[in-house]
């Protein structure tokens, strides 16, 4: 099942770089993106070469990046908070990266400033999050799940009111289609921004998959299998907070991904997060740059890809719960 959610990556990959409303063929494809690497003899013009290296490149590859990234974050969450409807924002992240970007737009920076902006603010939000899940009584996993709840609704509120004293005419617009989500302005400087947090974040999870399987059971007995539960969870939710903040920050807010690929993945290769976590990236990455190719190939006015995953995503999650089986 891995082989074949790789495949289908793949043949996505291919498929992205012919689709477009510049077209190119797979033998076109292949010939400038092989012919460059090793020096062959060009046959192909400049515009098929810029359309390949400068815009689909950095597009499919931020694509495949974020769609893996947040199906990774919401199968961890969903496992280390023992929820089914857990999602990459339910800490927070998203609103406080969406709150980060709305203020770099209002102030005036470029764009390598409102990403920087909502990768910040994204695991500021989180910081305080667990701070006051830590200084609260009680169960710190509900703690975190309702301080998560609580300062996501604060940012929210924050980017509503910037979007209530933004110009009209340039920054109002500005701030509105980012919260849409798009991969529209991938640059090879974002992808690069966007590698090195995702790579921290997605290793330690495939490293500590094993263990984290053994959340599943209770805190209890995995203690008695020496697992210091307090910490795998910190890591896990660590370094899902991580990638799902390096996400937003160069992508919007693109709901959805993180909460439907896991469960469709869990009726493909079962609950063994071993195995859940690889097919949850691969199957995340496809998903992601099949509906960006729909996003700006449907069209000629490109759709906000958030707008998308929602249509496809909620009707899709209705009919897995239709078709849950009875065990």
């Amino acid at each position: 099942m891995l082989a074949i959610l790789g495949g289908l990556m793949l043949a996505s990959v291919l498929l992205s770089f012919c689709l477009g409303h510049y077209k190119l063929t797979v033998g076109e494809v292949v010939e400038v993106f092989f012919g460059n690497i090793f020096g062959s003899e060009q046959t192909w013009t400049a515009n098929m070469q810029s359309v390949v290296w400068n815009i689909r490149l950095p597009r499919i590859a931020l694509a495949l990046m974020v769609g893996s990234c947040l199906a990774a974050a919401g199968a961890s969450y969903q496992v280390v908070f023992q929820n089914p409807m857990a999602s990459p924002d339910i800490l927070g992240a998203t609103s406080g990266a969406a709150f980060g970007a709305a203020l770099a737009i209002y102030i005036g920076l470029p764009s390598s400033g409102i990403t920087a902006f909502a990768f910040a603010l994204g695991l500021g939000c989180v910081a305080m999050v667990f701070l006051i899940g830590r200084l609260a009584p009680g169960k710190q996993v509900t703690n975190l799940i309702l301080a998560g709840i609580m300062m996501g609704s604060l940012f929210s509120s924050g980017t509503s009111f910037i979007k209530l004293v933004a110009d009209t005419q340039n920054q109002l617009p500005q701030i509105t289609y980012w919260l849409m989500g798009s991969l529209q302005a991938a640059k090879a400087d974002e992808v690069v921004f966007a590698l090195i947090p995702m790579g921290l974040g997605v290793l330690p999870l495939l490293l500590l998959s094993w263990r984290i399987n053994l959340l599943t059971l209770g805190d209890e007995q995995a203690k008695t299998l020496g697992v210091n539960t307090s910490l795998l969870r910190f890591i896990v939710i660590l370094c899902a907070t991580l990638i799902t903040a390096a996400s937003v920050s160069v992508s919007g807010m693109i709901g959805w991904v993180g909460l439907v690929i896991p469960h469709l993945c869990r009726r493909l290769v079962g609950s063994d997060f071993k195995l859940l976590l690889p097919a949850s990236m691969l199957l995340g990455a496809s998903f992601l740059l099949l509906v960006d190719d729909v996003s700006r190939c449907l069209f000629t006015i490109e759709i906000p890809i958030g707008i998308l995953t929602a249509v496809i995503g909620a009707p899709f999650f209705l009919w897995l719960i239709m078709r849950r089986e009875r065990v």
